[in-house]
């Protein structure tokens, strides 16, 4: 059996690079997956739903379940990997999405986790790929439509370039308090290749010392060092503040094609394991 260099190297790097879930003082896990098991098979169903059938903004990847896209590693890791059938011009990629939904809960930090590298191929072979870690509300489920259902994202890039975002959507279409469709974010630079930990850390503990909810705040981190914050305040209404910090939310983890935020692929760009995301692992936490 032949095995090309790019899926090679892939390999060696993540059984090098794949750890356990970490403990961190003060908190308890409530949730976590640190995708263990065999090269090739799907993460855990228990767990997690494999989306298909679903275009949100303008994307060109149709979802599958195809192992060709989705597969754990076999070092620890879970890959979801954007294929180009050059035949076709068609694309297809994998979206997963937790069956658990988690409610920060009052008077505590809720911390929402997961350590993710990118593909090695270069920002010009890029073009148009658009991996992301995020949180979307339970309600989207039950009727309520975007935005007004809430949506977090812990993190997001495009088109390869070394920038994560941090990006809010709640309340009204278009405007409202969250600008919408643009919603209220942060970024921060990263290096293009290893491994980050992106984190979103909600604090829900202002009450203890008599605070109120527009005292509460939604922080965003990358390796520990936090670069965006969102307060209840600067929402300014309570209901719609309450679908991003007292709600229940699913993760998400997956790669899109094209879109109206990256645009679309052009020539040059590549698809297989160097525009891959890859994940070892993805934790809820509590204090």
């Amino acid at each position: 059996m032949r095995i090309d260099a790019v899926a090679l190297a892939s390999l060696l790097s993540t059984l090098a690079s794949a750890g356990a879930v970490p403990n961190y003082p003060g908190y308890r896990t409530l949730w976590s997956d640190n995708f263990a098991g065999a090269a090739g098979q799907k993460p855990d169903s228990n767990l997690w739903n494999t989306i298909t059938n679903l275009k949100t903004n303008n994307d060109l990847q149709e979802y599958t379940t195809s192992n060709s896209n989705l597969q754990l590693s076999g070092g620890g890791t879970v890959q979801i990997i954007p294929r180009l059938n050059r035949q076709t011009n068609t694309w297809t990629s994998a979206r997963i999405e937790t069956k658990a939904v988690f409610t920060p809960a009052a008077n505590k930090i809720t911390i929402f986790e997961g350590s993710i590298r990118f593909g090695d191929h270069p920002v010009h072979l890029k073009q148009g790929i658009w991996p992301a870690f995020w949180m979307l509300g339970k309600a989207i489920h039950q009727g309520t439509p975007w935005p007004q259902c809430g949506e977090l994202d812990i993190m997001e890039t495009i088109n390869g370039v070394p920038t994560a975002y941090g990006t809010v959507h709640c309340g009204s279409f278009p405007g409202g308090p969250c600008n919408e469709p643009i919603g209220r974010h942060g970024t921060t630079g990263i290096t293009p290749s290893g491994w980050h930990t992106y984190r979103i850390k909600v604090d829900r503990t202002a009450a203890r010392s008599g605070g109120r909810w527009e005292d509460e705040v939604i922080d965003w981190e990358v390796d520990g060092r936090p670069y965006y914050s969102l307060r209840g305040s600067e929402v300014g209404d309570q209901g719609v503040w309450g679908t991003l910090a007292h709600s229940p939310m699913f993760l998400i983890l997956n790669v899109a094609v094209g879109g109206d935020w990256p645009g679309a692929p052009n020539a040059q760009t590549q698809d297989s394991y160097g525009s891959m995301m890859e994940a070892e692992y993805v934790a809820v936490y509590s204090s």
